[in-house]
Formats: structure tokens, sequence, C-alpha cells
């Protein structure tokens, strides 16, 4: 009888392990719910109270010095208290933990142990945030959901686009007419170019004008001519085409006076212009002087027509992406200014902590340090901002080159003329000629 049930007993035990790592491939979520979570919540509880008085989150309720009659007896506190935390609660493909501070504390403290959480949790990553003062929520993830993001949906909209999925599992949308203006920077192969040709393709399907401003000769956003209204591949170029932006956001706005509305999206379909995206890559060669009059005249230019627009254009149905491997104060003060204007941030892994203090360090300095640890392995991973406030870290879809350039063929027919910039360029091609 001894033999059979062992039999039967391994016979079972394999058949376990067999459906447990099918369900664990085909089924990830469910695996995660029935063995992981379990296991991983036991873990959190089992190891708090060591974790936190390794990495100095625990409090003493009692001084290092204590009066024992005319002596002061020095010594370790006594009795540590560990920061009073929530029951893990599961979630998709991972827990979250909410911690209540002692006084004094900051969360800074906790993302400096966010390692620690790792190890002792044996996940993937541990991201620390502070939804509210006081307190601290650690969110656990089993395994990188950036790793192989599936393709997210979301629903179709007027000027937003589905760039990528975020790292919660959502979709990644880019609204404009919730952000109307974005900030995207990134380093040399950190994937920039890669969110910037999925944006355009997003776009290139709907009633929209898309000007591209690219002064590296036109080498990344050229890929689109066909259905950019207009390019410009020099600063020269870009000083016309913005300068014609800019007359055409007067008469929307006299237009919106006329009709005593705020905004282009009160007036009446018939009436109202059509949006236009301006999408700029390397923000740096606008800014950027060889020292001449003639040269430091642009880039004024250039930055003065950049804030006009960011400052007026939202209402107005005219809205700026703008891109650069670095962003920092010595490309002049017109930066700062202008990266006041664009409240949606993006940043990829970048080569100095001054670009993604300057891309995401005035909205949320937790976003800042988890930036930096982006690694260049991690292509199209960057942390983004949200509507509500918040960022997250996610991934953006490839789009190769050969379906950049087949979108910008297929709906070439769709993109709306702009006599006013048509008109710049050919009067400043006249006057270098």
């Amino acid at each position: 009888m001894g033999p059979i049930l062992l039999a039967l007993a391994l016979v079972a035990l394999a058949w376990l392990l067999v459906v447990g790592d099918l369900v664990r491939r085909h089924r990830p979520a469910w695996h995660w719910y029935l063995v992981g979570y379990p296991v991983t919540a036991w873990r959190v509880l089992f190891t708090w109270r060591r974790v936190a008085l390794l990495n100095d989150l625990s409090v003493s309720k009692l001084p290092a010095r204590t009066l024992v009659g005319h002596l002061i007896v020095k010594g370790d506190p006594v009795r540590p208290m560990a920061p009073r935390a929530s029951f893990p609660r599961a979630t998709r493909m991972g827990l979250s933990v909410t911690v209540r501070l002692h006084a004094g504390q900051t969360p800074m403290s906790y993302m400096k142990a966010a390692d620690a959480f790792v190890h002792a949790w044996r996940v993937h990553a541990v991201r620390v945030t502070s939804p509210e003062r006081g307190m601290v929520l650690l969110t656990a993830m089993a395994s990188d959901p950036l790793q192989r993001p599936g393709l997210a949906t979301a629903p179709a909209e007027l000027l937003s686009a589905l760039i990528g999925a975020l790292e919660s599992g959502g979709a990644w949308v880019m609204n404009l007419r919730l952000v109307p203006h974005w900030l995207i920077t990134g380093a040399t192969r950190s994937g920039k170019s890669t969110l910037l040709a999925r944006l355009i393709t997003q776009l290139a399907t709907q009633p929209v004008a898309l000007v591209g401003i690219d002064c590296k000769g036109g080498m990344e956003l050229g890929l689109f001519a066909r259905r950019l209204s207009a390019l410009a591949t020099c600063r020269r170029e870009a000083v016309a085409i913005l300068s014609a932006l800019v007359v055409d956001m007067q008469d929307r706005m006299s237009a919106c006076r006329a009709a005593g509305v705020r905004s282009i999206w009160e007036l009446p379909e018939k009436l109202r212009p059509i949006p236009v995206v301006v999408i700029v890559d390397e923000i740096a060669e606008l800014y950027l002087s060889d020292g001449t009059r003639e040269s430091k005249a642009e880039a004024e230019q250039c930055s003065t027509l950049l804030l006009r627009l960011g400052q007026l254009g939202a209402a107005l149905g005219l809205h700026l992406v703008v891109a650069g491997q670095r962003v920092g104060s010595d490309l002049g003060p017109g930066v700062t200014a202008l990266r006041a204007q664009l409240g949606g941030r993006i940043c990829h892994r970048v080569n100095d902590p001054g670009t993604a203090e300057m891309t995401l360090g005035d909205l949320n300095k937790d976003a800042v340090a988890v930036a930096q640890t982006i690694t260049a392995e991690e292509r199209g991973v960057a942390v983004c901002t949200g509507p509500d406030g918040g960022w997250s870290r996610a991934r953006s879809h490839l789009t190769s080159t050969g379906e950049a350039v087949s979108t910008a063929r297929k709906y070439s027919g769709m993109t709306p003329e702009l006599p006013a910039l048509d008109r710049a360029l050919a009067a400043l091609e006249g006057d270098v000629k």
C-alpha cells in the first residue's frame, strides 16, 4: 500500500508542476494570484520588521541615553519600532503596501531602501511614492511589465495618441487636449526618436496639421515629409515657420473674440480652424549660437516665438512637442521659460542628472531618481507624467522606419495646406536666391 501511495503522490506532484508551469506561461496573472501573491505577501510580513531595522526605518520610543539614579547610561535605542504597514494588497502581477511614516521621516529614506525590499521580497522592483503627507506607498512588481509590453488599446480621440504601455499595464496615451504641450528628453539610442515616430504615425490618421522642425537636416522628421504640412531643416526655416504660426495664432484669437468664445473648441465646426501640432526634434539646435550677431538673433527669435506659442497656443489649437538629448539652463533663460509651459514630460535614459532634473524636477522629485535608474538596455523605457500630476514608468511601442514611411505615404492625402507657412518658406527661398 505504501509504494502505491508514494507513486500516486509523485504523479500528483508532477501533474501540479506541469499544470503550474502551463498556467505561469499562458496565464501569468492567474499564477500570480494563486501562487506568487500568497508567497510574496508572506515574505513581506515576515521580513518587514527586520528590513526596517537594518535600513534605519525603525525608531525607538526611548532615547539612547537613560538616567538611572545619578548616572547616565548610554546604549543602543531600546525596542526599535518599525513603521506601521498595511497588509499587502494584491495588484495585477504585484502587490502594494501603505506605510505610515514616523515623525521626522521622509519618503527619501524609503527610496534608498528600495533595493533592500527587492531582495527581501524577491521581486523585480519596488517603486516608492507618497500619495499624501505622512504616508508612502510601496508598489512591488513580480516581474518587469515593460520587458515585453502587450499592445495596449485606447479609444480613438482627436489629438490623442496611443504611445505604448504603462508599467501598471494600462495604455500610455498622449492626449493633447488634456495636456497641450510636451517636453521629451533622452540620450542617443534611448528611444526618443521611436517615440516621436509612434506619435506621428498615430496623429497622421487624424484631421490635424503636423509641422516638423528638424535642424539636423531633416534626417528624423524627413521620413514623414509627405504627411507634414511644413518641414524646417535649418534654424532660418524654423524662424520663418514659427513666425507664420504666431501670425496664424493671432488670426485665431480674432476669430474667437469675434464669436465671443475663449477657445476654438467652442466655435462651430464649420468655423473651427484645424489643430496644428508642432514637433521639434533636438531643441538645442534652435538655442545654440556660434557667437555671431545673426546667430544670436535667430536663437532669440526662436526662443521668443516658441514661448509665445506655448503660452497662448493651447486654447487656439496650437500644440508643441519639443524633444532633445539634453535640456539645461546653459542653453539660455528662454529654455527654462519654455519648459514652464510644457506641462507633459517624458524622460528616457539621459547622460547627465541635470537633464532629468530639468525635465521632471519641478513636477516630482521621486520621478527624477527613477529616471536616472533607466539602463542602456531598456530602450524605449521612460518616466512620463500623467494628466493627474502623477508619474509612471512606460515603454513606447516600436515603430520601424518602414512603418513610418508607409504610414506617411498612406495618409498623405490628409495633409492639410497651411498657406501662411508655404508663403513664409517661399519668401525665405526668394531671399536666399
